[in-house]
């Protein structure tokens, strides 16, 4: 069999492949075994196995020359949020594994400075190479109060351990590109982030590195005094790094009524649900869910870059679709289509993980994701021209991805913002806090050295009595 890591190394431009040639095999494969089954004559049994082989080797070929541009990522949680977050993307795999037999993450791997939460997680491998301990000298495993220069400085004494965990991972050489997921806020996350995402870019410079990361409650910003110092510290940093950074704002997730544990876990699903159909469908080898327009690696990472929100909406069909003489009411089922589509991409833009102007972008993308009895030009034509509209100067690409299922959905990418208002938000903050924080040291100094005078002709108990 060949060697994937043999011509990983040796081929660097994509070569087209034959496939006119792989079902022309595959056919006279069959038109052997259907002459097998007709006469069971050694001719077509010796036949059989020698087209059985062509096809074997043409597969083979096959899958090694598309196997490297795949979009497979590896994925990698920062601190308690971010490693959360990484379980849930390790869930996203096995369910595309199960339902569509698609390999989407070739690994997920979890990072922290605190040992409970780490043992917190469900899907992502127990072993210390999957759930990795940084900062063991500095923090016995018990993280790092929220102070993001040490997050900061424990990931740059142990990226290493990162670097080496993936490095050695199984499936490592047919990953594209590398996610990154911290909350901005913390501080283990927040600081080891950018630390991380230049170690990997420094190491791997022809694969990307693209960074998820979590922005905090409105609660956490009123309460906690470092959070919009974190957030703004994090996200000024990793943005000089990073491919691109994809905002998702916890907020907008938020669900009033629902206990915290429960709305974690709900926001989180939500923060992850519009990666399974974008990643999914430049991997189907199913004909019939290969779309007329596929949304592939080279779409998605030609949008990525810079300030990035992304979104997803669906519309749910009826469960009996069926309409009598629908033959002669088709206009009524296109009319149908067309609205539920419109009513997914309403329902994504106002999803997005973040509030931004599309008018923004300088990159956009949509997909959309149906039964492909529910598509038609008519409701393919449309979402384009609300896009157009919506951001007007990007460069906007396009694809379908036809599946079994029961909604219709659209997925949105608006990236290279070049205005983010909650971003700025943050800076702003964090600017005002900074000072304020600077002068409180200053009093704080004043007291202490006030004290210090107050005290000074006391005895202290050091001192030897006798003397």
């Amino acid at each position: 069999m060949l060697c994937y890591h043999h011509y990983a190394h040796t081929h660097s431009a994509p070569q087209a492949v034959d496939y006119r040639l792989a079902r022309a095999v595959v056919s006279t494969l069959l038109e052997a075994l259907t002459a097998l089954s007709r006469s069971f004559n050694i001719a077509a049994v010796v036949d059989a196995g020698n087209y059985g082989a062509k096809l074997i080797a043409a597969n083979v070929e096959i899958q090694v020359k598309t196997e490297v541009y795949k979009m497979r990522l590896v994925v990698v949680g920062l601190g308690q949020c971010g490693g959360r977050l990484a379980d849930e993307f390790a869930r996203l795999a096995k369910k595309a594994r199960a339902k569509r037999g698609i390999d989407v993450i070739t690994s997920a791997y979890a990072i922290n400075t605190d040992q409970a939460d780490l043992s917190g997680l469900r899907t992502i491998r127990s072993d210390f190479q999957h759930r990795i301990l940084i900062g063991g000298r500095k923090t016995a495993g018990h993280g790092v109060g929220k102070i993001n220069e040490v997050g900061a400085a424990v990931a740059k004494e142990d990226s290493y351990k990162v670097i080496d965990a993936v490095r050695t991972g199984e499936r490592f050489y047919e990953t594209a590109s590398f996610l990154i997921i911290a909350g901005a806020a913390g501080g283990t996350g927040s600081g080891g982030m950018p630390i991380i995402a230049k170690a990997l870019k420094e190491r791997y410079p022809n694969k990307a590195v693209y960074c998820l990361a979590i922005l905090p409650f409105e609660h956490e910003e009123r309460t906690e005094e470092r959070s919009a110092y974190n957030v703004a510290t994090c996200l000024k940093s990793t943005y000089s790094v990073a491919d691109a950074v994809i905002l998702c704002d916890n907020e907008r997730f938020l669900k009033r009524d629902v206990n915290l544990m429960n709305n974690m876990e709900k926001i989180n699903q939500e923060i992850v649900a519009p990666f399974l159909d974008l990643l999914c469908a430049g991997e189907e080898v199913k004909r019939s869910r290969i779309g007329a327009k596929t949304v592939d690696t080279g779409d998605i990472m030609q949008t990525l870059e810079g300030w990035t929100a992304i979104g997803l909406g669906k519309s749910y069909l009826p469960m009996w679709s069926w309409w009598p003489f629908e033959g002669l009411r088709n206009f009524r089922k296109k009319g149908r289509e067309t609205q539920r589509g419109l009513e997914a991409v309403d329902q994504a833009i106002n999803e997005l993980s973040v509030a931004v102007s599309p008018k923004d972008a300088g990159k956009a993308l949509y997909m959309l994701s149906a039964p492909s009895k529910e598509m038609n030009v008519a409701l393919v034509r449309e979402l384009g021209s609300i896009m157009k509209e919506m951001a007007e100067d990007a460069v906007i690409r396009s694809g379908d991805y036809p599946r079994a299922g029961r909604d219709v959905s659209v997925t949105l990418i608006f990236s290279n913002l070049s205005s983010v208002d909650r971003l700025k938000e943050f800076y702003r903050d964090a600017a005002g806090s900074t000072s304020t924080l600077k002068k409180r040291h200053q009093e704080a100094q004043v007291r202490l050295k006030e004290m210090d005078e107050i005290s000074e002709g006391l005895p202290s108990l050091f001192e030897d009595p006798r003397q």
